[in-house]
């Protein structure tokens, strides 16, 4: 068993949790609020997994993602499928349902670019989206470079604005996959039939519509840790969670799982009197929920493994992203819709 201290130090430091402190530098400058500002166009700003457009009785959702050059030059055909199904997690997250993506991209190698475009329509179909274009550009000295975008709807947002002290925090992740070769990403999609991701991934907006749920984000690359600190970043909230209760696979190294990058992997929070009907949404699916913390008015990020607690992270003295709205009236508490 890991020490607890010496786990954290080392979570950290990790390369994806340095990555997302560069966020801090467009934080500084599209997340900037000096004018009062109401719920509905602060969803607009970044700080949730998308961008959330009132439109009427719903929201109109927009996120994009940018897959590394080396990541689409070693597996082209799974860089594309990820850079949808990423997408597809980051809708999902906000009580959504993914309608369309466009794609850009740069290669120099014709079948390596095809592959790419093979991923996206591989995608696309299994989660029942619309391929709707994008941007090619083929050419000798290109890099291989790829983003794909994406829109979708949401009635009921979860959005990370939602957060408060006394919330439950949960973990949901599909255990029945396995690791990538050696990576942290944990696939639970290869051999599922369209109808069942598809499936799996409608419990959250199912939630939202119901009112069960408050907040939630996907698992990125960051983490569970770096994913849950970008959830309590945006209201400056702290938490204290349990690594024994987090869901995670038989015989897991807890180094490595709290790294994960799963492809279906949320972290959600809602009242003490939704646990039930929470956890059992996601057991009808075949997918594991166990509730792993709470929210509290601290803005310290607490783990705790038996009878070891240690800090994790201060957002009071360093901010993770710099999306923060901490700082404004985020009162009632109550959603808006």
């Amino acid at each position: 068993m890991h020490d607890l201290t010496a786990l954290l130090h080392a979570l950290r430091n990790t390369p994806a949790m340095q990555a997302k402190q560069a966020i801090q530098q467009p934080a500084a400058i599209i997340g900037s609020t000096e004018h009062p500002l109401t719920r509905a166009q602060l969803y607009a700003l970044p700080g949730d997994d998308t961008a959330a457009i009132a439109c009427g009785e719903h929201y109109q959702l927009l996120a994009i993602e940018g897959m590394l050059p080396a990541f689409v030059q070693a597996a082209p055909w799974f860089a594309g499928w990820s850079a949808v199904m990423a997408n597809v997690s980051d809708i999902t997250a906000m009580g959504g349902r993914a309608t369309a993506v466009v794609n850009a991209y740069w290669h120099h190698q014709e079948d390596a670019a095809q592959q790419v475009l093979a991923g996206i329509r591989a995608a696309c179909d299994a989660y029942g989206l619309l391929l709707a274009g994008g941007h090619t550009s083929l050419a000798p000295y290109n890099p291989a470079a790829l983003a794909v975008a994406i829109t979708g709807v949401a009635t009921r947002l979860l959005s990370s604005l939602h957060v408060a002290p006394g919330q439950v925090i949960a973990m949901a992740v599909d255990l029945e996959g396995q690791w990538h070769a050696d990576s942290a990403y944990w696939k639970a999609f290869e051999g599922v039939p369209a109808a069942r991701l598809r499936s799996k991934l409608d419990v959250l907006p199912r939630l939202a519509e119901a009112g069960l749920l408050r907040a939630a984000k996907d698992i990125s690359n960051a983490g569970v840790l770096g994913s849950l600190l970008m959830l309590l970043e945006s209201t400056g909230c702290g938490a204290t969670i349990e690594l024994d209760a987090l869901p995670s696979p038989a015989n897991a190294d807890p180094a490595r799982w709290l790294q994960v990058f799963p492809s279906y992997g949320f972290l959600m929070t809602f009242d003490e009197c939704h646990w039930p009907d929470v956890q059992t949404a996601f057991a009808f699916e075949g997918l594991r929920c166990e509730r792993i913390g709470q929210v509290n008015p601290g803005g310290v990020l607490q783990v705790a493994r038996g009878a070891q607690q240690a800090s994790f992270w201060d957002l009071r003295e360093q901010p993770f992203t710099g999306f923060s709205y901490a700082h404004l009236d985020l009162s009632p508490v109550q959603q808006e819709h």
